[in-house]
């Protein structure tokens, strides 16, 4: 970027640095000769759903992985925190954190549960105790937390706080596939955790879920949830939905496992490329991992201070976008400020400041097996080069885009 002048910049006309989108999360495909191994034996055996054997393979790997008795997949992991928001008998109030994926929040309204929304530590982004602690009230039926970017809620100090008041507890841990807490893997916490595998996740299933729990009344509740409610043919003994994987999914899933040490690899090593690229630039915080756990690494976050680094964050993404680096703000701006939340709890924001703050200052760049150093660098230095001339290429755009 040195020699690289505002003027040439993309966002004012300039060629991008990146002849092709960067997506923060751009699909990882396993062995293909494996997966299409697999796909022409699903054929041969003419099984495409209902409980295969893929599908049943694929359920005891990740419970072996996971170190749990049950796991159930799911065709997505907003049909799975449906069924286990009912499974569980939630019902009232939900107590959640705004700063998540909408889904979280749709997968309790959709089951005519209220999603009240909480606030977040600012150093931790996660669900903040002693918010949870005051939003409990005598409506109030469960706790779901969020393992964001793969880095555990406050599990011990949640756990006791749904003991002692009697709430049931889920953890949505779409972000933290193969992460551990205190050496256990994610999965085995609360009454029941749930992951997400879609395509944008850096273990995917093309689309798809899981469920994980050690309780075997509630796992089979979830199977029988999971499709219509049938215990045998034409018994139907339960409300039930369509919850099923199908086998070309469990297919994807059993090869993306076998490069799933691989996946990380290039994240960790990506990250830390980031780290080094980063180092040093004012008004940027790049969100850290505890390298003594297991983590995926799949998330490279950003916070970015407007003050200190001169550039506002939405301006930054700006930038970037159009030189082809798909950066994304995350999870903008909350679910709160969403409908139809917006309209039934118009002064949330009130008691969600440090949602409110974080929504305008985090964003997320691209990771996966599609980018190496070289792309790093150059993002980097396209990030670094933006924030030294921050008030400069804030001049040069229409006001609505400076933050």
């Amino acid at each position: 970027m040195s020699s690289k002048t505002i003027a040439e910049l993309a966002l004012f006309g300039g060629a991008p640095a990146f002849d092709e989108k960067l997506h923060v999360g751009r699909p990882n495909v396993g062995e293909r000769e494996r997966l299409m191994g697999r796909i022409e034996d699903m054929l041969d055996r003419v099984w495409l759903s209902n409980n295969g054997p893929m599908v049943q393979e694929f359920e005891r790997k990740l419970a072996d992985m996971l170190g749990v008795k049950h796991v159930v997949a799911m065709c997505n992991a907003t049909i799975a925190l449906e069924i286990v928001t009912r499974a569980l008998g939630m019902e009232g109030e939900v107590i959640v954190p705004s700063f998540t994926f909408v889904a979280t929040a749709h997968s309790l309204q959709w089951q005519g549960v209220t999603p009240v929304f909480c606030d977040i530590d600012p150093a931790t982004h996660l669900l903040d105790p002693l918010c949870v602690e005051k939003m409990i009230t005598p409506r109030t039926t469960g706790i779901i937390g969020v393992h964001l970017w793969g880095r555990p809620c406050a599990i011990e100090v949640l756990t006791e706080m749904a003991a002692r008041n009697n709430l049931k507890l889920v953890f949505d841990a779409a972000h933290a596939f193969a992460c551990s807490h205190n050496g256990t893997m994610i999965g085995s916490f609360g009454d029941a955790e749930v992951f997400s595998f879609h395509a944008t996740k850096f273990f995917n299933t093309f689309e798809g879920g899981a469920i994980a729990t050690n309780n075997d009344e509630l796992a089979s509740k979830i199977r029988l949830m999971k499709n219509f409610g049938f215990a045998g043919y034409d018994n139907v003994i339960y409300v039930g939905t369509n919850g099923k994987m199908t086998e070309v999914c469990a297919a994807m899933g059993l090869t993306g496992l076998e490069s799933l040490d691989s996946f990380i690899e290039v994240n960790r090593a990506n990250y830390r490329s980031y780290q080094e690229g980063l180092d040093g630039i004012p008004g940027l915080k790049l969100v850290t991992y505890d390298d003594s756990e297991k983590g995926n690494y799949q998330y490279i976050v950003l916070e970015v201070d407007e003050r200190e680094a001169g550039i506002s964050r939405d301006l930054l993404v700006d930038l970037l976008q159009a030189e082809n680096v798909m950066a994304r703000r995350y999870f903008y701006p909350g679910c709160h400020q969403m409908e139809p939340y917006r309209s039934y709890f118009p002064h949330a924001r009130l008691l969600l400041p440090e949602t409110e703050r974080l929504v305008r200052r985090v964003m997320s760049l691209p990771n996966g097996t599609s980018v190496g150093r070289e792309q790093i660098d150059t993002i980097c230095g396209l990030i670094r080069f933006a924030v030294s001339q921050g008030k400069e290429i804030a001049a040069r755009c229409p006001a609505e885009n400076k933050g």
